[in-house]
């Protein structure tokens, strides 16, 4: 793409940094007319767009790779080398084509069958199952198949299923030797039937067990935010308000090897591949055919039981042909590819690419962009427009109005699509609730609830996106599968806006960081309640103590102290009705924090860069700032022997003495005290000294109490590891902060919290053991 940057001429970039929407399609069809003449863009798209077999087939099948594989697993698989093996079995069966055979059998249905007995050997019991199933539905009369099932079947303690397995491969089985063996292990089936217990197979439910309240939203349009969501009734706390599927949605490239291409859950070890191309991974079957890639059955699968019945959402149809632009261009482009088609083959025409705005109803930021931004968009829209065109075996039009199209689609993704995430832990959440805490070690228990947001995916929501930003939200989104769900954290009186988080809120960045983000992502001017009015956390999150030991006052520096000159500055444009639930400042609390001189009368605080808010003592930010930044060396290094898993010895004197400088320089509640005594709590966890964690744990957590408010979610997160270490000590506090933590899941993810956080239930089975 660069290439292509260099290539236009001055010109024609001086009108794309000078253009507006109603210029698109005139400058589109400028661009499109140079890059024609350009052999270099042709040989672009033939790279990106032209069919596998002219290519090397990035994304084709390669029956020959996966023989290779193949044949690399079952060397793996018989040295002991189970996980290589189970990797190359796995990469094998993205490479293998359907109707691909090997010494008489169908190349895919052994793949799943070697696949199958290396699971059952790791005692994947149902991974093998389910492998077992996959390769009976290709090839119904492999014998080695049923025989392989029915051992799993007796594994899982499926006393019928296995002898009804079993069964059937004793018919299939030519050789006698092998018919004999298959009556042995019938016989041995029977004679320890009795002493077998049967037991049920556990399945992760992702289904959505409440649903939103009788709660009628309504579009409004406000003068400083344009349109948004209210409702015009008061909405009690914890209220599910919204739920919806995605209009398109995409996977993330870096989540591509680990989370399912459809629904967006973490991949299981049993990974189905796409049957016409090499790029998609699969959880299930389910999500398989629900992503509508096209399933080419061989003439002679005609009759066997490979008839997916589930209804098709053809997102990945288009892109499933072994060409390699789904996997080389940014996922946003991918994202608007899926975006057309669907428009598309809703309207039921190809030919050109229809009016988008009109379709999505979204908002463009084309206009506010960057000349550099501007000039990306229009290649893409045309690299993406020649791809599309292949793809429709070139019915759909090339011409200065689709590309416009697309331009502006672009320009509405960049700030109207979400970020689709996952809660992820440091731990595998597949392990057994029971045996949990039996085995109890806090290195389990601290990895379990060390929690953090992983972004795996980005898409479309019609109506969600007409929900407007606050800094300091009233409503918190999350994912069940593909499903966002938007729910209320506080009390919402009617006729308020209901607003959530575009980025970090208050207590995660100081307010200059916000403002910055917000306006390079979403070109808006925040002015929310935690943007235009003073608050605690913007103070004190990375603030200075006063050098006079005696006064607790606070000294911001320079950037900090005039972005809060600016705060109560409010424009007299913004209507009152979009601050309806504005607080009243707490400014006793601030006044004990941070000890402001506020004058109400004024709306207005005397801030000064460098000198103290309370006292008037000057600080020399210069070298405090260094000693600082000397501190924070001995905690990297710390947290990088703990990644490393070596003794943290001196790293750790040292950590614990650098922590006694920071407490020295910053304010008692500056973030940056919060995540040393985070560090230090897991240090002390790793070398098995609780108590000290736990103080630390206890430490942090008193600071991020006043930086997000404490009933935030976050301060769940580090409940949950406070409580992990409580009962590793036997602290029957631990049950006071389960509690707690119970509470802030249930009204940020309502009944689905202990899907989403497994270790949950386990906590909560702990508080009501120790109850009891």
């Amino acid at each position: 793409m660069e290439k292509l940057k260099c290539v236009v001429p001055d010109r024609l970039k001086r009108r794309v940094e000078e253009s507006h929407v109603d210029d698109l399609p005139s400058l589109s069809s400028s661009l499109l007319q140079l890059f024609l003449s350009l052999p270099q863009f042709h040989q672009l798209i033939s790279e990106l767009a032209a069919e596998p077999a002219t290519q090397a087939g990035l994304c084709g099948k390669n029956e020959g790779a996966a023989l290779d594989l193949k044949e690399k697993g079952n060397q793996c698989y018989s040295s002991g080398d189970h996980s290589q093996a189970l990797r190359c079995y796995s990469q094998a069966l993205r490479l293998a084509p359907i109707d691909a055979h090997h010494t008489g059998k169908n190349l895919v249905a052994t793949l799943y069958l070697n696949r199958a007995s290396l699971f059952h050997k790791m005692g994947l019991s149902m991974e093998s199952l389910r492998d077992c199933s996959r390769a009976l539905e290709i090839s119904p009369s492999y014998p080695k198949v049923w025989c392989r099932r029915g051992k799993v079947n007796a594994t899982l303690g499926n006393y019928e299923d296995s002898v009804h397995d079993l069964s059937v491969a004793k018919d299939m089985e030519p050789s006698i030797g092998g018919k004999k063996q298959i009556e042995r292990e019938l016989d041995m089936l029977a004679r320890h039937h009795e002493k077998k217990i049967p037991k049920p197979a556990s399945q992760k439910s992702v289904e959505i067990p409440d649903v939103p309240s009788e709660i009628k939203l309504q579009c409004v349009k406000t003068p400083d935010k344009g349109r948004g969501m209210v409702s015009q009734f008061d909405i009690p706390q914890a209220s599910l308000i919204h739920a919806e599927e995605p209009y398109a949605v995409v996977i993330l490239k870096h989540c591509r090897e680990t989370h399912c291409h459809y629904c967006l859950n973490e991949l299981p070890a049993d990974t189905i591949p796409c049957f016409s191309c090499s790029l998609p991974l699969y959880c299930s079957q389910h999500c398989q055919v629900r992503a509508g890639g096209p399933i080419h059955i061989p003439d002679t699968m005609v009759g066997s039981n490979f008839k997916p019945t589930l209804e098709c959402i053809p997102e990945h149809k288009h892109e499933c042909q072994g060409v390699h632009w789904p996997a080389i261009l940014p996922s946003d482009v991918v994202l608007a590819g899926r975006v057309v088609v669907k428009t598309m083959e809703q309207k039921g025409q190809f030919t050109d690419v229809p009016n988008l705005s009109e379709t999505l109803g979204l908002c463009e930021s084309y206009s506010k962009m960057s000349p550099e931004s501007k000039l990306e968009l229009h290649i893409y829209s045309i690299v993406l427009l020649f791809c599309l065109h292949h793809s429709f075996s070139s019915e759909l039009s090339i011409n200065g109005d689709s590309a416009s199209q697309i331009v502006i689609l672009l320009s509405q993704i960049r700030v109207n699509s979400i970020a689709v995430v996952r809660m992820k832990s440091n731990t595998n959440d597949s392990y057994d609730q029971q045996d949990w805490f039996q085995n109890f070690s806090f290195g389990e228990a601290e990895a379990a609830s060390s929690v953090e947001q992983v972004r795996v995916g980005q898409a479309l929501y019609k109506a969600a996106s007409l929900f407007n930003h606050s800094c300091l939200p009233n409503i918190h989104a999350y994912f069940i599968s593909r499903t966002l769900l938007l729910r209320t954290t506080e009390f919402v009186s009617g006729g308020c806006p209901l607003e959530l988080s575009y980025g970090p809120p208050v207590g995660q960045w100081d307010c200059k960081d916000r403002l910055r983000f917000l306006e390079e992502e979403y070109f808006f001017r925040c002015w929310c309640r935690g943007c235009s009015e003073v608050n605690e956390s913007d103070l004190v999150i990375s603030g200075f103590c006063c050098v006079n030991p005696n006064c607790s006052g606070v000294i911001l520096d320079n950037l900090v102290a005039n972005c809060e000159k600016q705060k109560p500055k409010v424009p007299e444009t913004i209507s009152n009705e979009s601050h309806l639930q504005v607080h009243e400042l707490k400014d006793i609390d601030i006044k004990k924090v941070a000890n402001i001189s506020l004058d109400q009368t004024q709306s207005s605080f005397h801030v000064g860069s460098g000198y103290c808010l309370k006292c008037g003592s000057y600080c020399n930010f210069a070298s405090r700032s260094k000693e600082v930044k000397k501190a924070w060396t001995d905690f990297r290094r710390l947290q990088d022997s703990i990644a490393s898993k070596d003794t943290c010895g001196t790293n750790l004197t040292d950590a614990l003495r650098s922590l006694g400088l920071l407490r020295s320089i910053l304010h008692a509640y500056n973030k940056g005290i919060a995540e040393a005594e985070d560090i230090l709590a897991k240090a002390f966890c790793f070398i098995g000294d609780f108590e000290p964690a736990r103080d630390h744990c206890k430490a942090s957590i008193e600071i991020l109490e006043k930086l997000y408010g404490p009933n935030h979610i976050a301060i769940g997160y580090e409940l949950a590891k406070l409580a992990s270490i409580q009962l590793a000590l036997g602290d029957c506090t631990a049950v006071y902060n389960i509690n707690r933590l119970s509470a802030m899941f249930s009204t940020y993810y309502g009944p689905q919290a202990g899907i989403i956080f497994p270790y949950l239930l386990v906590l909560e089975r702990e508080r009501s053991r120790i109850i009891q």
